[in-house]
C-alpha cells in the first residue's frame, strides 16, 4: 500500500517515486516531473533492457533531467531526444558541450555545490567517486549525484540520488534528515568496476547517509547481450543482498526494493 502523502513530519510530504529500471527514477514532487539519468528504450550498445519497457506516457512532460555522468547507460541520447531537445537538462561541469553540440537547447552544468531552482524545487550537485569520462573516446566530464529538495523546514523532502559512486566521506554530511536515498547496488553484468557500491558497500553508504528509506537502483535491467542464460543471479540478487546488509547493520532506515517498472510504495 502507499503511504498516505498528506502525513506530516515529523513527516514531510514525500514526493512519488516510480523506478524506471536501472537508474532511471521518476521524481514527482510539489507539481515537478524529474527524470533521473533516462535510459528507456531496448537496447544500449551491447546491452539489452531484460524488462519491460516502459510506456511513453509514463515519462511525459518531464520538467528536468538529472543526468549524472556522461556513460553510455546513464546518458543515451536516443532517450533524451525523444523527451525534447529543449527540455531542461542538469548536468556535471565538463559535460555542457558535448550535449549542446548534439542539439540540445536548454543545458545546465552544475558544479559540485551549486543549485538549481526550479519553481519550488531545488538541485544541489554533490560529489560521486567516478570516472565520468564517455567512452571509448568522448569528453572527460565530472560525475556527481543530485540532492533534490522540495519545501522548507519541518516540511522539507529530500531525495539523493547518488548517480554511480563509490563511498565518500562526505556522505555524512550531505543532509541531517535525508528522506530517500536512491543507491546503487550493482550495474548491467556480472562483474562491477571501480566506482561502483556492491550491496555491502551500498550499504555502508547508508549507514554514512541515514536516510529514512533506501531504494536500491542500478539493477536488473540491462545486460550484456548473450550472457543472461550464464548470470541470471545478477539480474534478482543485489538488491536482496542490500537490504539484507542493511538489517545486519540495525540501522533506522526502511529499504524499499522496487521493481523495475513499479512506484515505490512507503509506508506509514
Amino acid at each position: 500500500m502507499m503511504a498516505d502523502m498528506g502525513e506530516t513530519r515529523g513527516v514531510p510530504v514525500l514526493p512519488r517515486l516510480t523506478f524506471l529500471g536501472h537508474s532511471s527514477v521518476l521524481l514527482e514532487l510539489g507539481g515537478v516531473r524529474v527524470l533521473t539519468d533516462p535510459v528507456l528504450r531496448g537496447h544500449v550498445m551491447h546491452l539489452n533492457r531484460v524488462v519491460p519497457t516502459v510506456p511513453r506516457q509514463a515519462w511525459s512532460s518531464i520538467d528536468l533531467v538529472l543526468i549524472s555522468h556522461l556513460h553510455h547507460d546513464h546518458c543515451d541520447l536516443p532517450t533524451l531526444r525523444q523527451l525534447g531537445r529543449a527540455t531542461t537538462l542538469l548536468v556535471p561541469a565538463g559535460a555542457g558541450p558535448f550535449l549542446r553540440k548534439r542539439g540540445f537547447t536548454s543545458v545546465v552544468e552544475l558544479p559540485v555545490g551549486a543549485t538549481h531552482v526550479h519553481r519550488s524545487v531545488s538541485v544541489t550537485a554533490t560529489f560521486a567517486d567516478h570516472d565520468g569520462r564517455r567512452e571509448p573516446f568522448g569528453p572527460r566530464a565530472e560525475a556527481i549525484g543530485f540532492l533534490v529538495t522540495h519545501g522548507t523546514g519541518d516540511d522539507e523532502a529530500s531525495v539523493y540520488f547518488a548517480g554511480d559512486t563509490d563511498i565518500f566521506d562526505g556522505m555524512t554530511d550531505l543532509h541531517p534528515q535525508l528522506d530517500v536515498a536512491l543507491i546503487p547496488v550493482w550495474g548491467w553484468g556480472p562483474n562491477l568496476g571501480p566506482g561502483h557500491l556492491t550491496p555491502r558497500q551500498a550499504a555502508r553508504a547508508t549507514q554514512l547517509l541515514r536516510p529514512r528509506y533506501a531504494v536500491p537502483v542500478h539493477w536488473g535491467t540491462l545486460f550484456p547481450v548473450g550472457l543472461r542464460p550464464f548470470s541470471r543471479s545478477t539480474l534478482t540478487h543485489p538488491p536482496r543482498a542490500f537490504e539484507r546488509a542493511v538489517r545486519g547493520l540495525a540501522l533506522d532506515t526502511e529499504v524499499l526494493l522496487t521493481e523495475p517498472g513499479a512506484t515505490v510504495a512507503f509506508t506509514p
